[in-house]
Parts: C-alpha cells; structure tokens; sequence
C-alpha cells in the first residue's frame, strides 16, 4: 500500500477529549510508522514521536500536531526513493515541531503544501530538498506595506527553521501561496535560495540566508515579499532580484557579498528598502533597469565592485538619507531616460564620479554631499541634465562638470578643495548657476567652456588657485552679483574673442591682474568694482572691453561704452598662454591682531551672551600667558567648549573665530577649524572607527576640532554603537594632545548633556557651555540687511517693515534655520526681483538694487 496515501478518518464528536498518538521504531508506542498514527488520528489529535529516523513519506490531510518528543535533532524523516516529498500537507492548520525532514533528491519537495492546506513548521530542519508551497491564483495582491487580507493567516509558518543542501531551490512558492517565516536560515543552495512565482506573498522576519550559486531571493510574476531584521549572505548572483510586475520591502536587512547585485529591479518591479546596508556587492550595489522603480531610505552602500546604484531605460530611483561609500564606479549612474531623486544623502570615496549622468538621463539632488571621490563630483553628459540644490561637494578632482545642452540647475551649493576646477560648464553646454560658492579649487573657481550658454546669479568664489572665473574662446555668460576673492591668478580670466555681461560683480585680492582681457575678447561689465588687488588690467591688444559705472579702485575707468584696448603694464611679466594651471602652495596667512579679532566678534549679529562669554574666557587666557611668562604656574584651563543651540544660530562662525583669536593669543599654532560630523568619525565594521576618528583629528592639530551634531555619537536608547568608541577615541587623543588642539561639541541644547555624560572624559574636558540663543526678528532683519549690502543691494524702508513683520510671524518649528532661513529669504528676495526686473524692459539702476516689500517671500 502507498504509504502516502491515508484513510479518512470521521470527525471526532465535540465531547471526545483529544489524544495523543504515540510512534516509536522498537514498537514501544502503539505505532511504529508515523504514517500508521496519523491515519488512526481524527482532527486535534497530537502524534509524539520517539528518537529515531523513519523512512517514509507522510501526508498530512487534517489538522493534527507531529512533534518529535525529545525535541529537534532527535527525529529524522525521510522520503524513500521514489516515493515523492517526506511530507505532504494537505489539511488546515497542521503543527510539525522539531523534525528533520529529508528529500531523497535534492532537486525535489522535502515538503509540499497543497492550496488551501496549512501548516506550522517550528524548530525543524529541511535537508536535501526544498519546501514547495502552491496556492490558488488570487486577481489582486497587497501591496508590501499594506496588511493581509481579511483571512489573515499565511498558508505556512515557518519558526525557527532551517533550510539546507537543496538544488535548484530551497524555498519556493508559487500561485498565491501564503508564507511567513521567523527566525529561519536558509543555507547551502546550489541554486536560488527562495523563489517566488504568481501572487505568492513571503512575510520574513529575522531570516539569515547564505552560500547560494544563484540569487539570494527571486520575485517573478505579481509576487510580494516584505523582509524584515535580515541577512542575505554570500549569494552567487543577485541578493534580491525582483522581475516582472512584483514588489518587494525590505526593513533593516543586510545584504553581503553578493556575486552580482544587491538589490536588481526590473520589468516594471518595485522594491521600497528602509534602513538596508548592501556591502561588498560583486557588481553594482543597486540596479533598476527597464521600467523598474526603487526607493531607498536611510540606507547604506559600501563597496561595492561597480556603481554604487545603476539606474537605465526609464527606471526610477529614489534616495533619501543614504550613504554610498568607497564604489569601484561612480556612485550613482544614470542612463538612458532614468529619473533619479537623491536628498540628504552621501557619497564618500570612489574611484569615478559620485554622481554621473548620461543618456537623457535626469536627476534632482537636494542637500547632498560628495567628497573624496577621484573624478567629478557631479558629471553631466550627452543630453542629460541634473538640479543640484543645497549641495556639498569636496576633495573631487572637479566639483560639478556638465557637457549637456539640456539645461542644468546648480543652485545655493558648494564646492570645495577640489584638485581642478571647481564648476566647469563644458563646450555647447547650458547651465544655470545660482548662489554657490566654491572654495579652494585648485585651478579655476568657474570654467565657461566655448559656445557655453551660462547665466551666472550672485555667489563666490574663493582661493581658487587659478584665475576665479573663465571665459573661454567664444562664451557669453550673464553674470550677476558674484565675488571672486583671493585668486591664485586673475580674478576673471576673458580668453580671446569671449564677452558677455557682468552686472554688480566684485574682484577682490588676486595674485594676478583682477581682469585679463585677450585680444579680441569684448565683455560688458557695469557697476563691477576691483578691491585690494594690486593689478586691475592686464592681457593683449586688441581687447575692447565696455565698462558701465565700474568701481575699478585707484585706477579710471575707462569711458563707458567705449573700446578699451590695452596691453600688460610696462616691465611686468607675460602671463601664461592659460590661466588654469594650479599655483604653488598659498602665502603664509598675515598675523591677526587680537583687537581686531574681537572687533569682528562684535559686528556678529546677535549673539551677545556668547560675545560676552568669549570676551570673558580672552581676558582668562591672557592672564594665563602672563603668569606663564612670568614663570608662575597656570590655573586650571580647558579651552574645549560646548556649543548649545539650535541651527543656523551661528556656532561655526564663532568656532572659526575662537580658533583665530587662540592663534593671536599664542595658545594655538594655526588656529584653523576642521570641521567633521558622525559620519566622519564612525566606521562601517569594527576596527574602522579608530583610526577615522584619529585621522580627523590629526587634521586639526594645532586648530579647532569642531565636532557637528556631536550627541549623534551617543544612541539615544543607549546599547552598543560604534560612535561611542569614536567618543572614546577623542578622549584619549584630547589628553594626549592638550595643549595643541580645541575641540568644540556643537548640536541642540537637549542634545548635549547625553554626548558630555556618555564618557567620564568628556565631563572633565568640557566644563563649559556657551549657548547661542535664537535670533530675534530684528536680528533676522539685519543679516538680511548685511547680505544686501554684500551683493549691492538695498532694502526700501516699506520692505524692511514688511521683512520684520515676516519675520516675527514665520514658523519657528523644526524647519526654521535662524540665520540660513534669513539667507534663504534674501535669496528668494533677489530672485523675485529678478522676475520683477526682466518684465521691466529697462530698469533704472536704482530699481535693479532695490529689493521692495513684494520681493518678500509668502510666509508659509
């Protein structure tokens, strides 16, 4: 007889009690076939199982317990050749506890569960063979954010389990099969760890799945899946690939070493991660292909051998608060006619771009940063384009270079020690360029390519090691309102036969003459000033420049509207043929008074508890290098300070300051700030925060280590992170080196108790607090004001009353940024007046620096 094959047995009567069936090898039970109990079984009866390994295959068909007696480990099943799975679940809300369930072939069912049976499988092993789950076909399918449907349960519990040695698959579900699994390892597949086919749905918690030779989990079909707490580990191609027209969410899993992928989506799939970490991927990190749809929040990718996400065809990708580190790649690729939204994320390292777009491919990145990668920071190609807003870029080898004709936004960014140029708009390209600052670019500040079509509205650029601003053969930029300060070489460099308009600009402090002119070059430049330099005009013969009201320093202008060819002053030296090449290292900085230091701290708006509270540590230091040079002995002193406020109240400005005035005090060698956050300090894996928060601080040996958010390196629910031995790190470098560097802790007032009370070391060093308080409205009034007059702009006395009231009625919730939300205000002043401006026709040039009461921005 087929042992497969059981008897119905009759529905027990409601009074009957439940009994429970007992199967042992040597006959001690009543049964010594499993088989032989369970059909002697009626629906709530319980079979118990003695230690031993039984050959043959079961079928469950109604709701019965199978449990091993001594518990797992003791209990083997398993499927004599031939004869199918080890165990066939046909009936409802079945129990198997602590078995090991063998397939006699790898590549077939150790288990099988028929649609509509159901059955709990808790702290069983399933060897040689894979789990087979099949459901009926269902039209519609959650979504994997949304609850189960009204029936509630999953057609199979898996609790404590583990899966291992099968072929081909060792979980597979198909038609509309229900599964949940807990706690469950998934190991050794010579083939895909998990399938999912139809409308299949697999909720898994705290699932570890390892050493796959195909991918760790495959969607096809209309299939769900919601991951949650777990690990994918080693699989030979993708960790997640999800095809077709199937969803995927994924909760706080890693995905590591990957053959291939982490995560693939394609078709017209989607997969929604929240705080993921994909490392070490074998291809790229993230790819979305085809019409394909990706969010990602709060996640992080480390290095991976390609991209840190590979967006093509028409896929879509999302990131928010991510971090992609140390990619082989660029960080992120887009191509085809991708759309990728990336804001208050990271890149770090690389050995390409961090951002690279092709195709017509098209991005928006929003409060960003990029550092440290090899190539550009953001590279704009073919006829792709990219909004970059609020951004920073550092330590590329350049900052933001775009090729496209397809019209870019760079806008209120910045861009910082790069190795070349800081912004470079390339041959036939268009870009809009609004509020940014770039700083020590190591060659031009802003390079404007041939045929480029820039408009350039207000910003800076400073220290650049080349000329500020480059125009080359053939560009016409409009420029408005930007300064160029401190060039390594020209402060703009115009190439032969360039021109265009530059209106409110200033040149302040450059090495080489503030304008070089080549021949044929014939720009228009009104109300531009040269400040401090000590050359204003050089170049060729031949230029014809026009200067409308320009403030040129000792130096006439010429008349306006008038050719004005001029050649090098007399003895000087021959420029170079172009003013790109990276200087030489910069002059030592002039010494600082320290009066004249504290002059600055008082033009500070607001602020006048901390001006009081430094005043005060100034005068304590002075007295303290008196009695050292008068051989008495110093009193206590910690010069490390925390910095309790909220943002935008001006922390950072004054941490720079303090710094300087240590220098003029003779306490500090340089006196400069290095400024880090969390993710400066805080490895990926253990043994990599050490030597980081070290490296940090080396950087600000003989300055200010200005630490940002610093209560971020403290969990607020306490347990184990890696910031405390960042926290740690820092104690032990501040007392070995004491006397050559300040640190400053700076983040909210609530914060900043649970950072200093984390360490014994902390509370010793950081005895004092200076807190920076809100801007009041009228403060508020008067850094716009300050603004105004640093880009030549003048409010009417109508807005200054209208800019008040505004600013004692905005918000002042957690989107309020105090001084960066009055710097953004008079931004969007000026470019409300812009409009205002360009439907003018010709405006006077007082209306072009006035800034009205309906340039205000509306509240809300």
């Amino acid at each position: 007889m087929d042992r497969r094959t059981t008897r119905q047995s009759p529905a027990r009567p409601a009074e009957q009690p439940t009994r429970i069936h007992a199967v042992g090898p040597r006959g001690r039970g009543a049964h010594r076939l499993i088989g032989d109990a369970l059909r002697a079984a009626v629906p709530g009866d319980t079979v118990v199982v003695d230690p031993g390994r039984y050959e043959e295959a079961v079928v469950l068909e109604r709701r019965v317990v199978l449990v091993a007696r001594q518990g797992a480990g003791t209990v083997v099943l398993a499927a004599p050749a031939g004869a199918g799975p080890a165990l066939t679940v046909q009936g409802p809300d079945c129990l198997v506890r602590s078995l090991d369930i063998e397939a006699a072939d790898p590549g077939e069912p150790a288990v099988s569960v028929a649609p509509g049976a159901g059955v709990v499988l808790a702290h069983c092993t399933v060897r040689g063979g894979r789990i087979e789950v099949r459901g009926p076909e269902r039209a519609e399918q959650d979504g994997p954010g949304e609850q189960d449907d009204a029936q509630g349960t999953s057609a199979v519990l898996l609790r404590h389990c583990r899966l291992e040695g099968a072929r081909l698959a060792a979980l597979r579900l198909s038609g509309g099969a229900r599964v949940r699994a807990e706690d469950t390892v998934i190991t050794t597949v010579d083939g895909t760890g998990v399938v999912l086919s139809g409308t299949a749905r697999l909720d898994a918690v705290r699932l570890r799945l390892e050493s796959t030779t195909g991918s760790g989990i495959r969607l096809r079909g209309r299939s769900r899946l919601r991951l949650g707490d777990s690990v994918l580990h080693r699989t030979g191609r993708a960790g997640l690939l999800l095809e077709d027209d199937s969803r995927a969410g994924a909760d706080g899993t890693r995905v590591e070493s990957a053959g291939a992928a982490g995560v693939q989506v394609t078709g017209s799939a989607r997969a929604e991660l929240a705080d993921c970490r994909i490392g070490g991927a074998g291809a790229s990190a993230l790819v979305v292909q085809d019409e394909g749809r990706l969010v990602a929040r709060g996640c992080t990718v480390r290095e991976p051998a390609a991209n840190g996400l590979l967006a093509t065809g028409s896929a879509r990708a999302e990131l928010t608060d991510c971090r992609l580190d140390d990619c082989a790649f660029s960080a992120l690729h887009l191509s085809g006619e991708a759309d990728g939204t990336l804001t208050d994320s990271r890149v770090r390292g690389g050995a390409e771009h961090g951002v690279h777009l092709a195709g017509r491919a098209r991005a928006a990145l929003t409060d960003c940063a990029v550092s440290g990668v090899t190539m550009a920071g953001v590279a704009v190609t073919e006829q792709s384009a990219a909004t970059v807003t609020g951004c920073r870029i550092s330590a590329a080898d350049t900052g933001v270079t775009v090729s496209s004709p397809a019209g870019s936004r760079i806008a209120h960014s910045t861009v910082t020690a790069t190795v070349r140029s800081g912004l470079e708009i390339g041959p036939g390209a268009k870009a809009e360029l609004v509020g940014n600052r770039v700083s020590g670019a190591g060659a031009a500040g802003i390079l404007l390519d041939t045929g480029s079509e820039v408009t350039v509205e207000g910003g800076t650029v400073e220290d650049s090691a080349g000329s500020g601003l480059v125009v080359w053969t053939g560009a016409r930029p409009v420029v408005g309102g930007l300064r160029i300060e401190g060039a390594g070489k020209n402060g703009i460099y115009f190439a032969q036969d360039s021109g265009g308009l530059l209106t409110s600009c200033d040149v302040v402090r450059s090495a080489f003459p503030a304008l070089h002119l080549a021949a044929g070059a014939g720009p228009r430049l009104r109300r531009c000033r040269v400040l401090d330099c000590a050359e204003v005009l050089g170049g060729e013969e031949g230029a014809a420049p026009v200067f409308e009201e320009c403030d040129l320093g000792d130096r006439p202008a010429p008349p306006s509207a008038a050719p004005a060819p001029f050649g090098l002053p007399a003895g000087a030296p021959a420029l170079p043929p172009a003013a790109l090449a990276p200087a030489g290292p910069p002059p030592e900085p002039a010494e600082e008074h320290l009066d004249d230091l504290l002059a600055e701290l008082g033009t500070l708006v607001g602020l006048d508890r901390v001006k009081h509270d430094v005043h005060s540590m100034v005068k304590l230091m002075q007295a303290v290098r008196l009695r050292q040079e008068a051989g008495l002995p110093a009193p206590p002193l910690s010069r490390h300070l925390v910095f309790a406020g909220n943002p935008g109240t001006g922390k950072t400005t004054v941490a720079r300051l303090y710094g300087r005035l240590l220098k003029a005090l003779g306490l500090l060698r340089q006196g400069h700030l290095v400024e880090v956050d969390r993710s400066a300090l805080v490895g990926e894996y253990v043994g990599h925060t050490g030597p980081r928060t070290a490296a940090a601080f080396n950087r600000a040996l003989g300055g200010v280590l200005f630490i940002d958010e610093a209560y971020s390196l403290v969990p607020a629910a306490g347990g184990h992170d890696f910031g405390l031995e960042a926290v740690a790190t820092l104690v032990k470098l501040m007392e070995d080196h004491r006397d050559d560097v300040v640190v400053i802790a700076a983040g909210y007032p609530a914060d900043m108790a649970r950072f200093i009370g984390s360490n014994p070391g902390l509370s010793s060093r950081f005895t004092r607090t200076l807190l920076f308080e809100d801007y009041r409205a009228a403060d508020l009034v008067a850094i716009v004001e300050h603004q105004a007059q640093e880009h030549r702009y003048e409010l009417t006395e109508t807005a200054r009353e209208r800019l008040l009231r505004h600013f004692e009625t905005v918000p002042r919730d957690a989107g309020f940024g105090n001084g960066r939300s009055a710097r953004q205000t008079f931004q969007e002043m000026t470019e409300r007046q812009a409009q205002r401006m360009a439907e003018l026709g010709n405006p006077t040039p007082g209306q072009l620096t006035a800034l009205e009461a309906e340039d205000l921005p509306p509240l809300g």
